[in-house]
């Protein structure tokens, strides 16, 4: 979240479509204690019947926690910030023959350090956020450190996109720190609330699991190659794969790019457009203004090849049955697996490309059509904007807009006058929002971290 949407909330909410939802966020500047106590209200919810036992520290010895947290991420260890993440549960939890891709290799102190700040802060390069765990343990005489849990970054895939792993996280209590002052705690890999830049969020937002961003992207799952080129055995073997597939895998493809760009906390922008506007975008520069763009051959489709591919290899090894996403986590084969990473490097490129000043211009289907955007200066500015508070935007607010920078002021001015196109916005701390039109306004999403390890 952003300053700037703080701000906001002190405005006064009008029609339906613009009423607030008050257990979304704190109204006010919120600190380790607000943290604490949204945790503690929270908890028992995230339990399941077969918990290990483990159960949270007492109030005050949370917020306790969380302010020792809090005051870490605010250090700097040789130049660098402080990033890192605390599991919360005794040694046992984490048995000891386990370890990475598919469980956690924990390695266990001799002698127990002390939880503060400044241990923290002494550990954090080593236990790199990415990759690895402190772990901690909350007696009733105080909290300690007991070693550290190598995760590996395989546990990452999921979140930053792509396929399910197996790796066994315990729902024990989860604390992360991503930067200055952005603290998340959750229960295992369920989210409970995070506090970032004084913002009190109290649930998890992942806008990719929107029903209209699925039906935006459908037209990725659509793209058959292989049939225009007359083989009739991929066309018939498509068939059987679920429908929805193109879209949830593209929305994985762009989950990855959005990731990367995150975590390199450049910033950047990405416009996606229906298929139909692909020449448009090119030719009339009244709305974007692409300095470079890409000739139209196979490597600009590259990630419609892809799917493409992948939907008939599916499709070929389950003859006869309906396959989807489930058929396609679980498949080690090798040209699915060969396809998947052909898939990472793409997108890897198109998060590179938002290093040039500009925005990245895609289609639904997620051709590339270039890159370094401009979107026209001389659109209309759009003064006030809708926040969606879930997921449809059924529920929203009105917000200013003049108080955010010129990357976010661009996206709005440019989905009120292409009212079927996407724009994507990353900030150089890491936030990240979905524009588009929705009903009667430009709409916003915020899309908040879904989990400990997603920065």
């Amino acid at each position: 979240m952003t300053h700037d949407d703080t701000a906001d909330r002190n405005d006064t909410p009008g029609s339906p479509a613009e009423r607030k939802d008050p257990s979304v966020e704190s109204p006010a500047h919120a600190y380790p204690s607000d943290l604490a106590r949204l945790v503690h209200s929270r908890w028992p919810e995230m339990q399941p019947e077969t918990h290990l036992g483990w159960r949270l520290p007492e109030p005050s010895q949370l917020e306790e926690i969380l302010s020792i947290c809090y005051q870490a991420s605010l250090l700097r260890e040789e130049g660098r910030p402080v990033t890192f993440r605390v599991a919360f549960g005794a040694p046992d939890f984490f048995p000891a023959p386990a370890g990475p891709p598919a469980g956690l290799h924990r390695l266990v102190f001799r002698d127990s350090r002390p939880f503060d700040q400044h241990e923290l802060r002494r550990l954090a390069p080593t236990a790199v956020f990415s990759r690895s765990l402190v772990g901690a343990i909350a007696e009733p005489v105080g909290a300690r450190i007991w070693g550290v849990i190598h995760s590996g970054a395989q546990w990452l895939q999921s979140v930053r996109g792509g396929r399910e792993t197996e790796q066994a996280i315990p729902p024990v209590l989860i604390v992360a720190v991503a930067g200055p002052g952005r603290v998340l705690v959750s229960a295992g890999t369920t989210t409970i609330a995070k506090l970032t830049h004084g913002t009190l969020v109290s649930r998890g937002i992942d806008v990719f699991q929107a029903t209209w961003l699925e039906e935006f992207l459908a037209p990725i799952g659509g793209s058959n190659p292989a049939a225009q080129e007359g083989d009739r055995r991929a066309l018939d073997s498509r068939a059987l794969v679920d429908a929805r597939f193109g879209a949830v895998l593209a929305s994985h493809v762009l989950r990855r790019v959005l990731a990367t760009v995150r975590s390199a906390q450049h910033g950047g922008m990405l416009i996606i457009v229906p298929e139909h506007r692909a020449n448009e975008v090119l030719e009339d520069e009244r709305n974007i203004r692409l300095k470079y763009a890409f000739l139209d051959e196979e490597p600009r489709q590259r990630i419609r090849t892809l799917t493409t591919a992948i939907m008939n290899e599916l499709a070929t090894m389950h003859p006869g049955e309906a396959v989807g996403w489930k058929e396609y986590e679980r498949s080690d084969a090798r040209q699915l697996v060969e396809s998947d990473e052909a898939l990472f490097e793409a997108a890897q490129l198109i998060s590179d490309l938002t290093h040039v000043d500009g925005a990245v211009v895609m289609t639904t289907r997620l051709d590339v059509l270039g890159f370094g955007g401009e979107i026209a200066g001389d659109l209309p500015e759009v003064p006030r904007v809708t926040r969606a508070r879930d997921l449809e935007g059924t529920a929203r607010e009105s917000v200013r807009t003049d108080r955010v920078g010129t990357r976010h002021r661009s996206a709005y001015r440019l989905c009120n006058v292409l009212r079927d196109a996407l724009a994507l916005v990353v900030s150089q701390d890491g936030g990240l929002r979905f524009v588009r039109w929705q009903d009667d306004a430009v709409t916003y999403w915020e899309q908040v971290a879904t989990a400990p390890w997603e920065v």
